[in-house]
């Protein structure tokens, strides 16, 4: 049981550094060798990539995380988040519609792989045709 709390406390940490803008305690929390699989995206690996991940965001989106459930199996080496991420859109991310601060609120969900009291993998899934459908430019969005 130990193993499962100290597990929950990790990711729970991770989500308290993301509100709190903390990058530097967020990558703090990362194995080295990290993998981030991008929802529908790709896979990078390591822990500079995702600074440069998280750079990326915070220049596009301003996101708080809220009703966070953490689920831990029973070794403590896996683990899974579902939340609601409040945002605001607040600069033209590449290909996607422009940004002109629409508000949205989005289910998701993060899949983790723990090792050595460090995060080893994050997995994160949202549906990006409900986040397309609220920040659309038509007056849809939220």
């Amino acid at each position: 049981m130990p193993e499962r709390d100290a597990a929950a406390a990790l990711v729970r940490r991770y989500y308290e550094a993301f509100n709190a803008g903390d990058r530097p305690g967020m990558l703090a929390l990362l194995a080295e060798d990290v993998v981030h699989d991008i929802n529908q995206g790709g896979r990078e690996v390591g822990r500079a990539a995702f600074a440069a991940f998280l750079a990326h965001m915070d220049r596009c989106y301003r996101e708080q995380v809220v009703d966070l459930a953490v689920m831990v199996d029973e070794t403590g080496t896996r683990a899974a988040a579902e939340f609601t991420v409040l945002g605001t859109y607040v600069a033209t991310d590449d290909a996607l519609p422009p940004a002109a601060g629409q508000r949205y609120r989005l289910p998701a969900g993060a899949f983790f792989v723990l090792r050595g009291g460090r995060i080893a993998r994050v997995t994160t899934y949202y549906n990006l045709q409900d986040w397309l459908r609220q920040v659309a430019p038509n007056g849809a969005g939220g």
